[in-house]
Formats: structure tokens, sequence, C-alpha cells
């Protein structure tokens, strides 16, 4: 299915609840100027979508035709229907997660019903979040490790002798994982010391074993706290969140009418 048509274009503008920064640039990560922008949204679509034949699940819009790398400037953005969203929120999608957080400052647009949902982060974030953390870190470390295809800036690797952003992401999400997990928050951007050895890991100030090694450290911190080191529930709350998209969507529809 296409995402990028000018029929999602207008359901994903007439309908977002919640849209912010998602990238780089909230985590703290971002070095001299080498970022793009990455967004995120999410919205109601229109009942016609949910009852009949049509389906809406997400709108992407990218500055850079698809395959070609996003670099400074570009926007990447992302606007995923509200049920989507929910459900994928609810497994621990690390990336999903981070619109719960954000700092005010990075939010571009929100709604009532954006503002309900940020404030019920609690009955959303369980240890679930945990395991996704920790199965995306373990497989980043594998691909880091085996050249993947995923791992592909070749001029990291000329300068550095190995892709640095990625190797930072890897790490990145054992920190907010594991911070998650112990505070039921994320912190962004990062807090120190954290975010400066992220961003020095970028610029080659450490090794590719150093790297591995903090991921690895990172990553048996997260097992222990699915284990049952962790204060969040085992599970998030499906009850609730049945409930309050019923009530989302209602109220969407009630004002649009």
């Amino acid at each position: 299915m296409e995402h990028d048509n000018p029929e999602f274009a207008a359901i994903a503008e007439q309908g977002t609840i919640l849209r912010c920064q998602v990238g780089s640039g909230l985590h703290g990560t971002a070095v001299d100027g080498q970022d793009d922008r990455d967004e995120m949204g999410l919205c109601v679509e229109p009942a016609e979508y949910v009852t009949g034949l049509r389906r809406f699940e997400q709108y992407v819009f990218r500055t850079q035709p698809e395959g070609v790398r996003s670099g400074p400037g570009d926007l990447d953005l992302i606007v995923y229907s509200l049920r989507k969203w929910v459900r994928l929120a609810l497994s621990g999608n690390p990336t999903i997660l981070l619109p719960l957080f954000v700092p005010t400052a990075e939010i571009v647009r929100i709604t009532d019903l954006g503002h309900e949902l940020r404030a019920n982060a609690d009955r959303i974030v369980s240890r679930q979040a945990g395991l996704r953390f920790a199965g995306y870190l373990r497989t980043q470390r594998k691909r880091l490790l085996e050249g993947g295809p995923n791992v592909n800036r070749p001029e990291l690797v000329e300068k550095y002798g190995f892709d640095t952003k990625y190797a930072m992401h890897m790490v990145r999400l054992g920190v907010q994982g594991a911070e998650l997990l112990e505070t039921g928050r994320m912190t962004l951007p990062i807090a120190e010391p954290w975010g400066s050895w992220l961003r020095d890991l970028r610029r080659g100030k450490h090794t590719q074993a150093q790297a591995v090694d903090a991921a690895a450290e990172l990553e048996d911190r997260l097992d222990r706290l699915v284990r049952g080191g962790s204060p969040l529930p085992e599970q998030p709350d499906h009850a609730w969140a049945d409930r309050w998209l019923v009530h989302a969507y209602d109220s969407a529809w009630q004002t649009a009418a």
C-alpha cells in the first residue's frame, strides 16, 4: 500500500492529536549538523476508515525520494493511526514510546487527546518494553560485528573503522531501556554522563570494542530488570487502552461532525 498519497496526507493533517520530534535532535546525540529531522505523529482517522472497507494505518513523508538517505535539513515524518500506534506502544516498541516522554519544546502539535495520552504513560509502559529494547540492542550488536546490511555509512567506516552512528544507536537503546524499566520514564535529551559519551562515540572517540562492551553490560542490566528488578508491571493495562481508544475516537468523530 502507498503510504505517501494525498488522501493519507489529508487524513494525517486533519486528524493529528500529537506530533513531535523523535530523532537524534531529541535524544541529544546529534553532532556537527549531520542529522536530518525525524518526526512522529498520531492521528484519529475518519470513521469510514475504521468501519468501512478503506483502511489508514500510517502516512509517510520524506524530503528525499525513497532509497535516498536523508541529510541535514531533510524531514522524515511518519504519522500513525492512533489504533496502530497504541498497539505498537503496548508491545513496548522503543521508538514508538518516545512521544510519551518528549519535552514540551519538542512537540510540534498537540490536542486535548494528546495531552490525555501523555498523562497516562504509566498505563502503557511495562516490562514488555525491556524485552523489545534488549532485542533491538542484541540484533544491532550482531549486525555491527558481522557488518549487516543496515550498517551502511561507508564514510564513517572509512574514517573511524566502524559505523559510529550505528554503534551509538545500539548503546543508546540500552541506556534508555534501562532507565525506562527503572523509573517508568525516559529523560530526553539523554542525561549525563551518557549524553556526552554517546556523542563522543559518534565522533570516533570510543572504539567499537568499547561500544560493544557497553552494550553487553546494558543488555545484562535490561535482562535483570525484565526478570523482576523493575518496578513496572509485567504487562501494560490493555483494558484501559481499549476503553481510552473508544473514548478518543468517539470524541474526535463528534468534534469533526
